[in-house]
């Protein structure tokens, strides 16, 4: 069964004409400034109610400060008349802690702006079925085990939480139905040790009790930045032949995504790699739930990576300002490849335009 949701690869191929102005920019800056985000990750709040042993973003302390709502009800319009299309709400805490994460949700649709959420899934807002999930595209939980005790020695967070998420994403399966909604309802995990034994019974639970769309089950990869180092040496070659084995749970209206292709690349480490990034600073970029605008979520708190802050400026004055340009240099000419995170969320995107720039396939007239 193929990956219908592109999951374990790239989506670009069907935004031609971004990858054709990046191309052509090339390390010209005044081409490149007007070269928006395609995708955007936005924080709403910066507190958690878990403690994944895991977590890519535990150095920046769970700081429950959260997003103006009226300055993101100014900006959103504007990011979508600029050219963004997607927005993610996730961010370094719980998307769904912020008060009016539906109200948010409204407004971002309206604004020609798809959105989607990656949550732990534990917090339902009283009106999120009714006023978020119809202007949805997609919800991902962070589900990391198949019991409840694996899950709270990974996720710690309360007692019960795993139920709790269960539970949560029932009504949302229940409300998608009954209303008819086209929302994608999926989970995904971190495979690690602690869990490998448990991804069978996630999956039945995900299928069978619960009825979402697909389990993704994915490989950890170490981020810059993170305090926790105790995945750094997880040997994936040990778990390659589980794929079968996971796979087989898929049905008729439902996909275990094991994440082999991401996990091969984790194995080979470096290998033939691109040289340079090309996503960064064209087509994504991170808002941090103080309002500050970073290129690229691997490096939140890196000044270099910080574009300015939505509480100050308009999104196109970041945008095509000189902290943009100047990170845009540094990431042409000085940013050292090797020292980004492997298997980074444009890993993909980066691999197809370096195919391209450097026309790896020969005789790409004989089509």
């Amino acid at each position: 069964m193929s990956d219908r949701y592109g999951i374990d690869s790239h989506k670009l191929a069907y935004h031609p004409q971004r990858v054709t102005a990046i191309l052509e920019a090339g390390n010209d800056w005044n081409k490149a400034k007007n070269i928006y985000p395609i995708y955007m990750e936005v924080s709403p709040i910066g507190a958690c109610n878990h403690r994944c042993t895991f977590c890519a973003v535990d150095y920046l302390g769970y700081n429950p400060v959260r997003l103006d709502f009226d300055t993101m009800k100014r900006r959103l319009p504007e990011m979508g008349k600029l050219g963004v299309k997607s927005i993610m709400y996730a961010g370094e805490g719980e998307p769904l802690l912020y008060k009016r994460i539906s109200e948010l949700t409204e407004i971002t649709k309206q604004s020609g702006i798809d959105v989607s959420f990656t949550t732990n899934g534990t917090i339902l807002p009283k009106d999120f079925l009714e006023r978020a999930l119809p202007n949805t595209s997609w919800i991902k939980a962070s589900i990391n085990a198949g019991t409840p005790e694996t899950y709270h020695k990974i996720h710690q967070g309360k007692l019960g939480d795993f139920d709790k998420a269960v539970s949560n994403l029932m009504k949302m399966v229940e409300y998608r139905k009954k209303h008819n909604l086209n929302v994608v309802l999926g989970a995904q995990s971190m495979l690690l040790p602690e869990n490998v034994d448990e991804m069978d019974e996630l999956a039945r639970v995900c299928r069978d009790e619960i009825g979402l769309d697909y389990l993704v089950i994915k490989p950890y990869s170490q981020h810059k930045f993170s305090l926790t180092h105790k995945y750094e040496g997880v040997d994936y070659t040990k778990y390659a032949h589980y794929e079968k084995k996971f796979t087989s749970m898929s049905s008729d209206g439902f996909q275990v995504i094991f994440r082999s292709h991401t996990m091969k690349k984790y194995i080979e480490g470096e290998g033939q790699r691109y040289k340079k990034c090309y996503a960064t600073p064209s087509l994504w970029s991170y808002v941090m739930a103080d309002g500050r605008v970073f290129s690229c979520s691997a490096y939140l708190l890196d000044n270099r990576f910080d574009l300015g802050n939505i509480n100050n400026n308009t999104f196109q004055e970041i945008w095509e300002g000189e902290k943009r340009k100047n990170n845009f240099m540094f990431v042409k000419h000085n940013l050292n490849i090797s020292e980004c995170r492997l298997n980074c969320r444009m890993d993909e995107a980066n691999r197809y335009i370096d195919s391209i720039d450097h026309q790896t396939i020969e005789h790409i007239n004989f089509i």
